[in-house]
């Protein structure tokens, strides 16, 4: 496998798939997502996949209008990969993506990547003005797990 990082929002290259696993398998905040949902979520977004070789070893979604707004969201690096500088490449990457300039307004959440975000422009959000409504065992109940409400 060779050193060099690659980075692309090419569709055919992405590995859906392996994005999947991490998203739905590891992530805290989409466990459990069923892949037609993940896949959906995935079609109707820029995506972008970092590869070492052949291997993705990151990948990050934006949902925007390409015009006013995005949302950053889905950001993984693969634990092997962690440490190397991947979030870093993929944020810069997506800075600088073309569809992404000129928008009025960013977006995400994160429970722990609050200093890479930092570095990109990203501060606290006003608590005043932010909602939302959230339903975060959605795919546990689609599951049928008696455990959750």
């Amino acid at each position: 496998m060779t050193d060099e990082l690659i980075l692309t929002d090419d569709r055919a290259r992405i590995d859906l798939a392996r994005a999947f696993r991490w998203i739905s398998g590891e992530s805290y905040w989409a466990k459990d997502i069923p892949f037609a949902v993940f896949r959906r979520a995935a079609e109707n977004s820029l995506c972008v996949g970092a590869f070492q070789g052949r291997e993705m070893v990151g990948f990050a979604r934006v949902v925007t209008d390409r015009a006013t707004f995005a949302w950053l969201c889905d950001v993984w690096v693969d634990a092997p990969a962690r440490g190397r500088g991947v979030g870093k490449r993929m944020m810069a990457y997506l800075a600088d993506h073309a569809d992404l300039q000129g928008l009025r307004r960013w977006s995400l959440a994160t429970r722990d990547a609050h200093e890479l975000y930092r570095q990109f422009g990203f501060t606290a959000a006003n608590a005043e003005r932010g909602m939302e409504r959230l339903d975060p065992q959605i795919y546990a109940r689609a599951l049928g797990r008696p455990d959750v409400r």
